[in-house]
């Protein structure tokens, strides 16, 4: 709301200045004004802040998930019909943060590049090794049509 309040003042001190400097003038040019006053308008009604918005609170989320896990004929995108990841980037930046979390983000980072390939709908993620280097990588396998976890493991 702050940040909305500001923006109108800026905008308002702008439009004085366009009249300082076209006071000789006996009339200010319309479209100046209007496009500002538009402006002023939109920039106010439309700015976003965290105040703004509606919160639903945690026993909303309580109920939704008590609903959803109670009647599974709920509208859902999720059908294990449909493929939700569709491709490797995004099956990538599903598995990083639960390997980060679990071998931590420099262990996996150094396995980069990913091997990674899509089959019968599970996203199989493994690290690599440089030549040369004995050591265990890291495996997850995804379920691509519900997000799912299969496996988690790591090599020695």
């Amino acid at each position: 709301m702050w940040n909305a309040i500001r923006l109108f003042v800026s905008t308002l001190n702008e439009l004085a200045q366009i009249v300082r400097r076209h006071k000789n003038r006996q009339m200010l040019n319309l479209k100046e004004i209007y496009f500002l006053i538009l402006l002023t308008f939109t920039l106010t009604t439309f700015g976003q802040t965290k105040g703004d918005r509606t919160i639903n609170g945690k026993e909303y989320a309580e109920q939704e998930l008590k609903s959803s896990l109670a009647d599974k004929s709920q509208h859902n995108v999720i059908n294990n019909n449909v493929v939700i990841i569709k491709d490797s980037l995004t099956a990538i930046n599903v598995a990083e943060p639960i390997l980060f979390s679990i071998y931590g983000k420099d262990n996996i980072t150094k396995q980069q590049p990913y091997e990674i390939y899509f089959i019968d709908n599970y996203w199989l993620i493994t690290g690599t090794l440089p030549s040369g280097l004995k050591g265990g990588t890291f495996l997850i396998i995804i379920d691509s049509r519900d997000s799912k976890v299969i496996r988690i493991t790591h090599g020695k």
